[in-house]
């Protein structure tokens, strides 16, 4: 990675944010952040709520302080799991090829995948994709998309100068 670029990772759970569990998937992100170039600026734990949820994406983007968030947690069917709704709350424009990747690559293991709700998008300058809440999971979507970041990020915060580039 040319630049380093500034991360924040959210993790999405009732009983995580009440310490009734321990956060793996969050934990196994940023150290797959930390080993890929990004510097961690903010790292969260927060309840299966919406509109908290949404409200700090939304802050964490119009604050310019991070350019990628990853959200873990709460891209299933369970009636709690509301991050894909809160993330389209705040997006701006949509990044749809990054999601539809994770579950291709995903499906290549277990036809589970498909069942996955997550989405990618943009606000301002950050890209916010949403990762599965088991460790596992997170780590395999994490890494299906990760080559393709630097160069997403890159354009979207406006240091490349020609997008044509290999």
């Amino acid at each position: 990675m040319a630049k380093v670029y500034k991360a924040a990772v959210i993790t999405v759970s009732d009983k995580g944010s009440a310490g009734e569990r321990e956060d793996l998937s969050g934990e196994r992100v940023v150290g797959i952040l930390a080993e890929a170039g990004f510097a961690l600026e903010k790292r969260l734990i927060l309840p299966d709520e919406r509109k908290p949820l949404a409200d700090t994406l939304a802050g964490l983007c119009d604050s310019g302080a991070v350019d990628f968030i990853v959200t873990t947690g709460g891209t299933g069917f369970s009636p709690r799991d509301f991050t894909p709704e809160a993330t389209l709350d705040v997006a701006e424009r949509l990044a749809p090829g990054l999601a539809e990747l994770m579950r291709a690559e995903g499906f290549k293991k277990t036809p589970r995948a498909m069942l996955s709700r997550a989405v990618a998008v943009i606000r301002g300058k950050t890209l916010i994709v949403n990762l599965p809440g088991s460790p596992k999971g997170a780590d395999e979507n994490l890494r299906a998309v990760l080559p393709i970041l630097d160069h997403a990020l890159e354009v979207l915060v406006g240091d490349s100068g020609d997008c044509a580039r290999p």
